[in-house]
């Protein structure tokens, strides 16, 4: 018998056991035809595991031609890790053996538990939870297809087919183990070596925020790829995606959780507005973490970020062969929200000493039209546009040759290779259409480290277009918390402890926006009409006359409001009708009084919102809104916490910023004022905890000189 083997001590240490183990036991073993007891076996040997692989089965002595053992107490040593094919019923009672005689590590191929919806799955799921909290196993699983670590040499994946396996830069894991195969074996077409690849299924028990954490670590690894489908612990992921990205190595995304229902179901414009893929983007972006929105997508960018440093900024310059080329690119660059920056004056001229006065007709510059044909030119050419101030990277016109005969082709993109790395600037070579690579291509890739080979130029511009907006967030200071509001958390605490519908009317919702800053218009709570007509005396004419009903989150739509009343006798009037209105309402909602409110000319008309998404937590929503808010859909969204600086940055990311500055001779608007409000919302978020789930100011005008909330509505969480 060997020596005890040491149990991991860390969540990064389990990972590591997981990936490294010193012997294999295969429970589970049979002879039937096709089974993945099998293939792990096979795949074992033709990677050459170099550890000892112990087939187990408590009703054979032989399988595979080899011994197969009936109880763990028959190993001739210590077992470390577990592949587990047994039926569901009895995984735990396999996963409890196996850690009493040693076992560090396992991962549980077989399905059954949470992922299916019956009774019997939720049963066999948490005791499955249980005996992991019991043994302290790391484990991969359950419903998963294997792991494999090319340093350990170690693959115990079900795929039968032939594999390029050796140490590479990228490693992959995901919930789906055909997408995470997938992802792996376009990778390997196009040249990029996977060095780790684990299929993390149900994630039971070790999870992505694990296996992002101990990949930052890992030296040989620089870009992590994530198949995610949902998190159990979203400040855990995002957690390790910081620690990534402080080690220098990005988190490439691909997310499913897009829902229509979701949105349609929410009770504010915010929750319609801000769907769980939002959500996640808003936070993943202050978090390190890249998502792209598809598979294909996520090969160009790994393609970059292997073969690239990080660009400086979104501003690309290039050179092509052929005028369709030049127009696809400078089309594509707009749709993915890039720009072709003009040719700084020293770069032109050095341009057009080696072309010729008067061939430079701009960025892309089009090398046939120029007649550019030596290699000297052309990469003199590069290394001109390498040096222009202006431009933060290069997308060059080119495919890889499928074989030989283009020696020119060959010279020209070894000799860029060369010069790269004084640049420090990204090239990438960009194919017209995506196109196949043979061993010649890949061949002569593998001798060019410096250059990315991105394919078609939408997909192209698109990785070029990500990769920057990650590369702007680096350096970015972590924003800090506001100190939490006393008199707020009060109100808080009075409303939760309040029974009542989850929607707070708006009086109480702007009492509580106005706890933390943001301002609202003078106006008063009436009972009668003639309580009304008092206070809008007092406030003074033109007033807004709206029904106050924590049952109609949408008084518009009902009628229960009435703008710009100019006197007595109007408000006496608009009383009557929203009376009525509320009387004929299908929903027959309470009338729990009516707001007189000053009315507020002017101004530009914002939404500010917040969600408590049940995946990503809040998040904090700005765009352009009253009536244009769901039409135009101009709006973005932030992380908290927001201090001025991401409140602001939030701001300029939609169209609403340039009517702010001030749009063709407006004037402009009061800019501190807005980021104010932004930064008191982000603040009650936080003292609100899960008690808010929705947050909705709109509008939220904005004039010259500050701005006010005309209308709110607070969604409390009352199961928290």
């Amino acid at each position: 018998m060997t020596q005890d083997l040491k149990k991991p001590a860390s969540r990064v240490e389990m990972v590591h056991a997981l990936l490294n183990p010193s012997n294999v036991v295969i429970v589970g073993a049979t002879d039937r035809p096709g089974n993945w007891a099998q293939r792990v076996w096979r795949n074992l040997g033709r990677y050459k595991f170099p550890g000892k692989v112990y087939p187990m089965n408590p009703t054979r002595d032989e399988v595979w031609d080899t011994r197969c053992y009936r109880t763990f107490a028959d190993l001739p040593e210590k077992p470390d890790h577990m592949i587990v094919l047994a039926p569901a019923k009895g995984v735990a009672a396999v996963l409890r053996e196996g850690a009493a005689a040693g076992a560090r590590s396992a991962t549980v191929m077989s399905s059954g538990f949470s992922e299916s919806p019956d009774a019997e799955g939720q049963r066999l799921g948490a005791e499955l939870t249980a005996a992991l909290k019991e043994t302290g196993l790391a484990i991969s699983g359950p419903n998963c297809l294997g792991n494999f670590n090319a340093s350990a040499s170690f693959f115990s994946m079900t795929d039968d087919r032939p594999h390029r396996f050796r140490p590479g830069p990228v490693a992959v894991f995901g919930q789906s183990g055909g997408i995470i195969m997938a992802i792996k074996r376009t990778l390997e077409e196009r040249g990029v070596d996977t060095g780790a690849l684990i299929t993390s299924g149900n994630e039971a028990g070790l999870t992505s925020a694990d296996y992002i954490a101990y990949f930052a670590g890992r030296p040989e690894i620089r870009v992590i790829v994530c198949y995610l489908e949902s998190m159990r612990d979203s400040e855990g992921f995002f957690a390790a995606c910081r620690l990534a990205r402080d080690a220098g190595k990005p988190v490439v995304v691909v997310k499913l959780g897009a829902s229509d229902a979701g949105r349609h179901a929410a009770a504010a414009h915010t929750g319609a507005l801000a769907g769980s893929m939002d959500a996640f983007d808003a936070v993943a972006a202050d978090n390190g973490a890249l998502r792209v929105r598809n598979l294909d997508d996520l090969v160009e960018a790994v393609e970059l970020l292997v073969h690239a440093p990080l660009p400086k900024g979104p501003r690309p310059g290039s050179i092509t062969f052929s005028g369709g080329m030049r127009g696809l690119l400078l089309d594509m660059a707009e749709a993915n929200g890039l720009a072709y920056p003009e040719i700084a004056p020293q770069t032109r001229e050095k341009l057009e000493k080696i072309l010729g006065v008067g061939t430079i007709i701009g960025n892309p510059l089009d090398s046939g039209f120029t007649g550019l044909t030596s290699k000297d030119a052309y990469i003199q050419c590069v290394e001109a546009l390498l040096a222009d101030p202006g431009i933060d990277g290069l997308l060059l016109q080119e495919e890889l040759p499928r074989g030989p005969g283009s020696e020119r082709k060959e010279v020209n993109l070894l000799a860029v290779n060369d010069i790269v790395p004084r640049a420090g600037k990204p090239v990438a070579y960009v194919s017209m259409i995506s196109y196949g690579l043979t061993d010649y291509s890949r061949d002569l890739r593998d001798r060019m480290p410096n250059l990315a080979f991105l394919q078609e130029c939408d997909k192209s511009l698109r990785a070029f277009a990500s990769v920057a907006r990650y590369a702007a967030t680096l350096g970015h200071n972590q924003a800090v918390a506001a100190a939490p509001n006393e008199a707020g958390k009060r109100l808080l605490a009075e409303f939760a402890a309040k029974p009542g519908p989850a929607t707070l009317d708006e009086v109480s919702s702007k009492r509580l926006l106005a706890a933390y800053g943001i301002p609202v218009p003078a106006e008063g709570t009436a009972a009668s009409a003639d309580e009304a007509a008092t206070i809008a005396t007092r406030i003074g004419y033109p007033v807004v006359l709206k029904a106050v009903s924590s049952e109609l989150p949408h008084k518009s739509d009902a009628g229960a409001v009435v703008l710009n009343i100019a006197d007595e006798a109007g408000v006496r009037a608009a009383y009557a009708r929203i009376a009525a209105a509320l009387a004929a309402h299908p929903a027959k909602p309470r009338l729990e009084g009516m707001l007189v409110a000053q009315m507020v000319k002017g101004g530009l008309e914002l939404v500010l919102g917040a969600k408590r998404d049940p995946e990503v937590g809040p998040v904090i929503l700005f765009g352009t809104g009253g009536v244009q808010l769901e039409l135009w859909r101009d709006v973005a969204l932030g992380s908290l916490p927001l201090d001025r600086e991401r409140a602001t940055a939030l701001v300029e990311r939609t169209r609403a910023s340039r009517l702010i500055a001030g749009y063709r001779g407006s004037a402009a608007l009061d800019r501190e004022a807005l980021i104010s409000a932004l930064v008191g919302l982000s603040a009650l978020m936080a003292d609100a905890g899960p008690l808010i789930s929705e947050i909705d100011v709109n509008p939220f005008v904005l004039s010259e000189k500050g701005g006010v909330a005309l209308d709110g509505l607070v969604v409390l969480n009352r199961t928290a």
